[in-house]
């Protein structure tokens, strides 16, 4: 059996529905809801407190994020999940700019996640000392990474277009700098092929509900190169990052390597629902994933170029330089996206004019790209999207 048809009966996928939209929410794995019951049920139920220990819940944010890594090419013992995205950047941001105490600018691009440029911003006016956040354009980074650049801060796909940065060469540039590199890969693990290690990377970050299928609120994650692991003071200096926890120190000792990047209380029952996701993933290899996308996204694009002229491409057309996800631009986009959703299929709109597809193929195929494409053509050619009811903006678009 074909893999990805074996992966695609593994999640449940509402009939009738044909779902492009796992770059922002993957759908429900089916073992996720009998891992999650069975934890509650077992672990939480019968345990209740004592699961800590006797479910290991403490030491599951490591464990789990030692899956994870497998994804993402980093050393064991050097992943930890918890918390949200935003802590996550801005812990990593924070610890990079500790590392480079005699230069003052953080680098990053136009394409990066606004989120991630927010957590930035607001790190600088708290540590009020003269720091600089330079947003230039994508293509623009590598000529602006000069000796005065402390952080480079990139997200490797940009969530908009798809095109994805040459992770390998940026990092190299930058540390030929002097510079730290941080990596957001909200939109690359589980979408592209990524080696950390290979890359050289100092610190990366990424979430886990978009391509690995964790859920709405899954924990995010982050990855401290070994270089660095016992020298960073992180900044979010929490509880369960302490070196011992439990013996309730008043002043803080940071943990041991990657645990110092813990903060706050695992999310538990999250993170049992990643775990079945990733049971999944440890199914196919990431190169065969992405040979499959890039085939997928080929033919959505060739589909929807030829049935639909009047919306223009907006990710890169070479393949080797787009993600998983391929975006189209129409001014009337909202409404275009609104009606396509009425008619069962699901992509979403990111301001100001951008329809975005998700390409997965643990779960899309070529009949849900097929369908994709000529319902697309029907809303198109019957100004079906021309009205009133589509234009009224949802609070999530």
């Amino acid at each position: 059996m074909d893999i990805f048809k074996k992966t695609r009966a593994m999640f449940h996928l509402p009939e009738g529905m044909t779902y492009l939209d796992g770059n922002s929410l993957g759908p429900l794995p089916y073992a996720a809801q009998d891992r999650v019951d069975a934890m509650m049920r077992d672990q939480w139920g019968e345990m209740l407190i004592t699961g800590w220990n006797k479910a290991g819940w403490m030491e599951q944010p490591s464990r789990v994020g030692d899956r994870l890594g497998k994804l993402i090419g980093a050393e064991t013992g050097h992943v930890v999940l918890g918390d949200t995205l935003s802590i996550k950047v801005y812990q990593a941001l924070a610890s990079a700019l500790e590392l480079k105490p005699d230069r003052k600018v953080i680098l990053s691009d136009s394409g990066n996640f606004p989120s991630d440029l927010y957590m930035a911003e607001g790190l600088i006016r708290m540590l009020d000392r003269g720091l600089e956040l330079r947003v230039v354009a994508p293509e623009d980074v590598e000529a602006s990474l000069g000796d005065d650049i402390a952080v480079m801060m990139l997200t490797q796909v940009d969530y908009r277009s798809g095109r994805m940065h040459d992770m390998n060469r940026l990092t190299e540039l930058a540390h030929k700098a002097g510079a730290i590199a941080v990596w957001d890969l909200a939109h690359s693990a589980g979408a592209v092929p990524v080696d950390l290690a290979a890359a050289n990377v100092d610190f990366a970050v990424g979430c886990t509900y978009k391509y690995l299928n964790s859920g709405p609120g899954g924990p995010a994650f982050i990855y401290v190169a070994p270089r660095h692991a016992e020298v960073v003071n992180p900044a979010l200096s929490g509880w369960l990052g302490h070196a011992s926890p439990f013996a309730f120190d008043l002043n803080y000792k940071p943990g041991a390597g990657i645990e110092r990047m813990r903060v706050g209380t695992p999310p538990v029952i999250q993170i049992a629902a990643l775990e079945a996701a990733l049971d999944i993933w440890e199914m196919v290899d990431m190169a065969d994933v992405r040979a499959r996308a890039v085939e997928l996204s080929e033919l959505f694009i060739n589909e929807v170029e030829t049935r639909c002229p009047e919306l223009t491409l907006a990710s890169p057309r070479d393949a080797a330089q787009r993600g998983s996800q391929v975006s189209f631009a129409h001014e009337e986009g909202y409404a275009i996206m609104q009606a396509l959703i009425a008619h069962g299929v699901i992509g979403d709109f990111r301001a100001p004019d951008i329809l975005r597809f998700g390409i997965t193929p643990l779960y899309v195929g070529e009949d849900d790209i097929l369908r994709a494409a000529t319902t697309l053509q029907e809303i198109m050619e019957g100004q079906l999207w021309d009205r009133d009811a589509y234009r009224i903006r949802s609070r999530v678009t």
